[in-house]
């Protein structure tokens, strides 16, 4: 597999990778030890492009899209989607890339599926980063469990992508996790597909169908055995994340810490993607501890 020449930004044209569940679309910029960032559900890897670009100069960036409803390509029919399955699809992207190790980035939903990847396979998370995500009892958030609910009903997915068709209701929607306006023209890529190709709304049904907060209880059993460092970004400003959940994530690892971001909402890195860079290239100075 080749490799790109060290990026500044996300514009470059997405690659692919076949793995067994599907193929995969992501991004791969920079040199350095590697980064993997996980978006949530109803977005795609575009919404690093403003954190990822910056870090590329220093760290090899990865940054795939996870089939959640902004994906382009429709995973395979039988692929796993569940929480345990989304992870070990990091896991095989990691594999096909030949990387073993790496500082894991989750946001919203993303960050739940960081935390299930880190119980599966602790032994390749060097370092862990949660920006506003579920978390505990709250997966889904009380925000999401209409989406959650809804997916049970043959036809309500649809129902919910067609109405994304429209700019004025996708703002609308978009506005429960971001504070400030996005560009129409993201919220658009973030939604195309779903709005068109049924197999991408199959596989955004699929994976609301597993949500379930065993898992992250599940994994929270196992964070006092994670003495590695962890970085808990919150904004602070957030209808729909719990201030008290970073709060308790932060008391639940041996070395971790917490950073208050104002002025955001869930999709810290679509609000204040300055400032999460910031956090993040002071976070990444420190000294990772040798492999066990």
């Amino acid at each position: 597999m080749t490799r790109s020449p060290r990026q500044t930004g996300l514009d470059e044209e997405r690659r692919t990778v076949d793995l067994p569940q599907g193929t995969l679309e992501y991004h791969d910029v920079g040199e350095g030890d590697p980064l993997l960032f996980v978006h949530g559900a109803f977005v795609n890897g575009d919404l690093w492009r403003n954190v990822a670009g910056p870090l590329s100069a220093t760290h090899r960036c990865l940054v795939p899209t996870l089939p959640l409803g902004g994906h382009r390509l429709a995973m395979d029919a039988h692929a796993d989607l569940t929480p345990s399955g989304l992870a070990d699809l990091l896991a095989a992207f990691l594999d096909a890339l030949d990387v073993d190790r790496v500082t894991l980035v989750g946001n919203d939903t993303g960050g739940a599926l960081c935390q299930v990847f880190l119980t599966r396979h602790p032994e390749r998370v060097a370092r862990l980063v949660l920006v506003n995500c579920d978390a505990y009892d709250n997966f889904p958030p009380l925000a999401a469990k209409p989406f959650t609910l809804g997916a049970r009903v043959p036809g309500v997915v649809g129902l919910f992508a067609r109405s994304l068709r429209s700019a004025t209701v996708r703002r609308l929607a978009f506005r429960l996790l971001t504070k400030h306006p996005v560009e129409d023209r993201v919220l658009a890529d973030y939604v195309d597909a779903l709005t068109r190709d049924p197999g991408v709304r199959r596989d955004l049904r699929t994976a609301l169908l597993g949500v379930d907060p065993r898992y992250t209880n599940e994994a929270a059993a196992s964070f006092p055995d994670f003495d590695r460092p962890v970085l808990v970004v919150w904004g602070t400003d957030d209808p729909i994340f719990p201030l008290a959940d970073a709060e308790r994530l932060v008391a639940a690892f041996p070395d971790a810490r917490l950073e208050r971001v104002p002025d955001a909402y869930a999709l810290v890195p679509e609000d204040q993607p300055e400032r999460l860079v910031e956090l993040l290239d002071e976070f990444l100075g420190a000294r990772v501890p040798a492999e066990t």
